[in-house]
This record gives structure tokens, sequence and C-alpha cells, in this order.
């Protein structure tokens, strides 16, 4: 099942390889490399490859932004 997500991740992120800094790049192509070969990620290069997705692809709701525009207690 990894495999299926792993290669699901990859093809969004190609897109933003432009976007990339030089090690977050140097990492993509690696992980890209070794889906090509069929190969499944240890846990920690998946989750390298999970934050590179959540920083690139991921998109933020409104939710997200909620604590942001909070107004403050009056209780002073």
């Amino acid at each position: 099942m990894q495999i299926i997500e792993q290669k699901k991740i990859i093809n969004e992120l190609k897109n933003y390889k432009n976007k990339m800094s030089r090690d977050e790049a140097y990492q993509f192509e690696m992980f890209t490399k070794r889906t090509k070969d069929d190969e499944d990620l240890d846990k920690l290069s998946f989750k390298k490859l999970q934050e590179l997705h959540k920083k690139y692809i991921v998109k933020k709701s409104k939710h997200d932004f909620d604590h942001l525009f909070k107004k403050k207690d009056q209780d002073s």
C-alpha cells in the first residue's frame, strides 16, 4: 500500500521540483529513482517525502488560519 502512496506523492511533486531547495531537489531525485525501481521507502525516507508533500502541495484550509484572527478576550 505504501508504494501506491509513494508514487502518488512523487507524481504530485514533479511540478514543484523547481521551487525546491538544492537539498530537497536532490532528496526528491533519490526518492524518484527508488520509486522507479519499485523499491519501498523506509519509514524515515517516506516521512521526509511526506514532509515535502505537505510543504509544497497540501492546501491550507480556513481552519488552519483561525488562530491568527481570533479576537483577544476583553477581561481587563
